[in-house]
């Protein structure tokens, strides 16, 4: 058995303890899940998608144009290369963030479902589902973009798996600036004709906002003392 002095911040497994005074309380599954669930998010983003991310070689800009040299040549293929790369990346880490908190949301919904309404734990849509857990939990979603930036995560996952479709068109809509075909520090590598789905682009700053969502949601559902309700994810 594991005790902790009161006001240890600490991810707290199920079955562990909490000292309160000369009191001790055995915390009930569901309270315990939101720091365990932010904590676990906490560590695949500060331990496997930054230090993955920042890894990977990126070039403010890219070349065009005619070359002299075929040294030249290969060097600015290897930039589009690197450059396609890392955006694939980011991608990845995007859908694999939104996976795990999905997974998460659905964990949680069935531990309340005993001293909750039926209605949450009902198979549904990511954003019926993320609504009805954040009601269950006293979350008002609709400030500072917690929401939007947790649907946006979300349907950005989509597009990642499924490409062209209803999922990029709601994306563009949403997320207009995930989108810039102007830009110089990108080049599409496959040959045909151009997909949307393959311009998407994900940044540094948009896996900050998604991290920062997920952890910020877990941290206003977890109703044991202390809890981080203001994750420390800033925007570059």
């Amino acid at each position: 058995m594991v005790i902790l002095d009161e006001g240890c911040i600490c991810c707290l497994p199920v079955g562990m303890f909490i000292r309160s005074g000369s009191l001790e309380q055995t915390l009930p599954n569901k309270d315990q899940l939101p720091r365990i669930f932010q904590a676990n998010l906490a560590r695949l983003f500060d331990r496997v998608i930054l230090p993955g991310l920042e890894a990977l070689p990126f070039h403010a800009r890219l070349e065009h144009g005619q070359v002299e040299t075929i040294d030249q040549f290969l060097d600015r293929a290897a930039a589009q290369v690197d450059n396609y790369t890392a955006n694939e990346a980011a991608k990845a880490y995007a859908l694999t963030l939104a996976a795990v908190f999905e997974r998460q949301l659905s964990i949680w919904s069935r531990a309340t479902h005993a001293t909750a309404s039926a209605e949450v734990s009902k198979p549904r849509g990511f954003q019926q589902h993320l609504a009805a857990c954040a009601e269950q939990a006293g979350i008002n979603i609709e400030l500072d973009d917690l929401g939007a930036d947790l649907i946006q995560m979300f349907v950005v996952a989509n597009v990642v798996r499924h490409g062209e479709g209803e999922s990029c068109q709601r994306l563009r809509a949403l997320a207009p600036a995930l989108w810039d075909d102007g830009s110089s520090d990108y080049y599409d590598l496959l040959t045909g004709p151009p997909a949307a789905s393959e311009h998407l682009r994900v940044r540094k700053n948009d896996l900050i906002r998604y991290i920062r969502a997920t952890t910020r949601f877990w941290g206003l559902a977890d109703p044991l003392p202390m809890a981080v309700t203001n994750p420390p994810y800033q925007l570059d």
